[in-house]
């Protein structure tokens, strides 16, 4: 009995963090026929799994931004179509990355399996920024996508990330010090109750990281609905304060 009940618990987690990569598709095939800002392109991981993910160019670019969506969504959706297009008119390269997803039921526990999925993408991303001549590479993450990025960060032995914002982050941070590189934790004050709640302790483990600091959004929802320009102005104005405060110089370059 104890044995049955042990390979049980075995297939249900299997079940849970097995990947959903014909979401994945629908998501693509619904986004590429109608892009028009950015590019896309395709990302390959070591097993064979292409990815999605947008890039789309600044004209003068200061650095650049990989967006990470939250829980089950696409690269483009809403406010991550908007930060992608909005960052860029603001002086900053985006790479928005298409995250491992779920089946539509997949509750926030079941995506614990797909982390080291999720990091590996990052990985690939901030290379492929590299790859473009990029030395300012930040991470841009929302909701799930935060909790990922954490992740990633902390268990990276090497990364080209230099800046870490995270929007609307559902759970708190993890060994924050850890992570050596500035970091913005920004929430709104209608966020989900679990954004809010965490937000003392998050704002003491970012204290441990210099540079680094909170932003409580007045009235701001989870999704940011209608304040999308006035959080990519503190994205922005983040990012030049840690890639150039000390060097004005660098205004123009990547």
């Amino acid at each position: 009995m104890r044995l049955f009940a042990t390979a049980l618990l075995l297939c249900l987690c299997a079940g849970a963090s097995a990947q959903d990569y014909d979401r994945e598709k629908r998501w693509a095939d619904q986004i590429l026929p109608g892009l028009m800002v950015g590019e896309a392109i395709w990302l390959e991981q070591a097993e064979g799994h292409k990815f999605l993910a947008l890039y789309t160019e600044a004209e003068k670019p200061r650095g650049a931004a990989i967006i990470a969506h939250g829980r089950g969504w696409s690269p483009d959706y809403e406010l991550y179509g908007s930060l992608r297009a909005k960052l860029a008119e603001l002086g900053y390269s985006t790479l928005a990355i298409q995250l491992p997803v779920l089946g539509g039921g997949a509750k926030i526990g079941d995506y614990l399996y797909t982390y080291p999925d999720a990091g590996e993408r990052f990985e690939l991303a901030s290379k492929f920024l590299q790859g473009k001549g990029f030395r300012n590479v930040a991470i841009v993450s929302h909701s799930l996508g935060a909790a990922m990025a954490n992740q990633y960060l902390i268990n990276a032995k090497q990364t080209a990330v230099k800046a870490w914002v995270f929007i609307g982050i559902i759970n708190g941070l993890e060994e924050m010090f850890r992570i050596k590189i500035p970091v913005l934790d920004i929430y709104g004050g209608k966020d989900w109750e679990i954004t809010q709640v965490g937000s003392a302790e998050r704002a003491r483990q970012i204290a441990k990281v210099p540079g680094s600091r909170q932003i409580m959004v007045p009235e701001a929802l989870h999704f940011f609905e209608g304040r999308e320009d006035e959080l990519s102005r503190l994205v922005a104005g983040f990012l030049d304060e840690v890639f150039h405060s000390n060097n004005p110089a660098s205004a123009v370059s990547r």
